[in-house]
């Protein structure tokens, strides 16, 4: 079945707009990239049917702008905008100017992404549903006075939140009363500088809590389905590192109610197209919600290897006025599949960035292994945008199959002239709480900081045997030659571009 679309630009970069760009070209869909002058030679550009330059390196003066960014899409004859994740991708003013433009938005309409990203008004609408709600405001806090009230009547600890928020900004965990007020003033202030809104509420905070994800899909004809689950405890600051599907943690009846209860979520702000819902579970399996994510997420990829369904695509349909072709019940999952998010980054100086260029790369293969991927050998890695530069997927028939396969892959995956995360994935896979599923959100911080190593050596032990085997297994195998200047293949990529739609 084809998509009723035919050309649509991608208003993102790295590896999802190479994802969508590969969606697309299966379906028969041209593509515009979209590229600051940081990215001239970056993947998504030459894989791209035609590009264009929509500014300088700085985000603020490109990939966030929301004028070159229509213009681009007006210009090139592109019917649809892709946000990707990230950037624009849950900024209700771009899905509204889209639209004033004639262009279709894919993604969900203006006024559900500005519901679900106001989390006051959100948790409204998600207790109006009767769903499960981490104690907290239900509406922005104002003076410190009365913070200090509700914070008491909610109980120490306490996670202090921008209403804007999200990726961790404009939040703070305050333990006791004399630590709120300098919580809250900072955390104002990094929600004015993020998202324009210094607005906070306050929350419950949980010790330890898994944080699990539902999946959802819904058309524009009523139908709302949920994809099963993503466990996304695994995380460093807010920020998730490694994701599976299905959980550990969940039983077909948990999972059953975790996934009505994010359909409720969605046809409360009247949702279209691909979102997710996510939830706090503490260790007496009760499931909280947290927030909606109105956008692809990241860690898509390992909902796709369980059920066998192109999320991108779906996008794409759903924006074109198709309806989904399956029931609730036609939704099956086979297997277990598990994402590292590779970062240039370096581990072992905490997680400091590390770009520059990729003198080698060498990518692992093999039965149910997926790289998604925003690089290539001889591509400089950027200091303007997130370091994120490859997704490593894995498919096995049960959880102890698809660790066993993602160590290997992490072994046999090599990047040289810079940092990445490698070492510090394979940890995690040899780690003996990991592999038994026993995570929660501070697993990062209590089984891999300096403070726990110094008390039990057998944590610090697991890393260094793990980056030992990197080590050995690269060592292993002869350096690729690098790569011709301009190489064959690039050539073959190199779309037409447009170098002054943004001057």
């Amino acid at each position: 079945m084809g998509t009723l679309l035919r050309k649509i630009l991608i208003a993102n970069r790295g590896e999802i707009a190479v994802r969508i760009i590969r969606a697309c070209r299966e379906l028969g869909t041209r593509t515009v990239a979209v590229y600051s002058e940081a990215d001239r030679e970056a993947l998504h550009v030459l894989m791209a049917d035609e590009a264009r330059l929509i500014g300088p390196p700085p985000a603020q003066e490109s990939y966030l702008s929301i004028e070159r960014i229509v213009e681009a899409a007006r210009a090139s004859g592109a019917e649809a905008i892709h946000p990707g994740y990230g950037f624009l991708s849950e900024n209700p003013a771009f899905a509204e100017t889209c639209r004033a433009a004639g262009l279709i938005f894919i993604g969900p309409p203006p006024s559900a992404i500005l519901a679900m990203g106001d989390k006051t008004e959100a948790r409204r609408l998600a207790a109006k549903a009767g769903v499960p709600m981490v104690p907290g405001t239900m509406d922005p806090v104002g003076t410190d006075e009365e913070a200090q009230r509700i914070a008491r009547e909610i109980g120490f600890p306490v996670m202090v939140k921008a209403v804007k928020g999200g990726g961790g900004k404009g939040m703070r965990l305050v333990r006791d009363p004399t630590g709120l007020a300098p919580a809250l003033r900072l955390a104002r202030s990094e929600a004015k500088a993020a998202f324009g809104d210094p607005a906070i509420y306050l929350e419950k905070y949980l010790e330890a809590p898994r944080h699990i994800e539902i999946q959802l899909l819904a058309d524009t004809h009523g139908h709302v389905v949920y994809l099963g689950e993503r466990e996304c405890s695994i995380q460093r600051r807010h920020q998730k590192l490694i994701e599976e599907s299905p959980s550990p943690l969940l039983d077909e009846p948990l999972r059953r109610a975790m996934g009505e209860a994010a359909c409720r979520v969605a046809a409360s702000a009247a949702y279209v197209n691909a979102g997710t819902v996510e939830f706090l579970v503490g260790g007496d399996r009760r499931f909280y919600f947290l927030e909606m994510n109105t956008r692809l997420q990241v860690e898509h990829p390992v909902t796709e290897m369980v059920t066998g369904i192109d999320m991108v695509k779906e996008q794409l349909r759903i924006a074109a006025g198709e309806k989904l072709g399956y029931e609730q019940e036609d939704i099956r999952r086979l297997g277990w599949a598990i994402e590292c998010r590779i970062y240039a980054e370096d581990p072992f100086n905490n997680f400091l960035p590390s770009p520059g260029r990729i003198t080698g790369l060498s990518v692992p293969g093999g039965p149910w292994i997926r790289d998604d991927s925003g690089v290539y050998e001889g591509y400089e890695v950027p200091i303007y945008y997130d370091p994120l530069i490859s997704k490593l997927i894995v498919w096995g028939r049960d959880r102890e199959e698809a660790i066993r396969r993602m160590t290997r892959a992490l072994g046999e995956y090599q990047v040289r002239g810079i940092k990445t995360t490698l070492p510090f994935h394979q940890a995690v896979m040899l780690h003996p709480d990991f592999v038994a599923g026993s995570v929660h959100t501070h697993f990062v911080e209590t089984k891999f900081t300096n403070e726990e190593t110094t008390r039990d050596g057998r944590h610090e032990q697991i890393a260094i045997i793990a980056a030992a085997l990197h080590a050995y297994q690269r060592a292993q195998r002869p350096a690729p030659p690098p790569a011709p200047p301009s190489s064959a293949w690039r050539a073959s990529f190199r779309p037409g571009r447009e170098d002054s739609r943004w001057s």
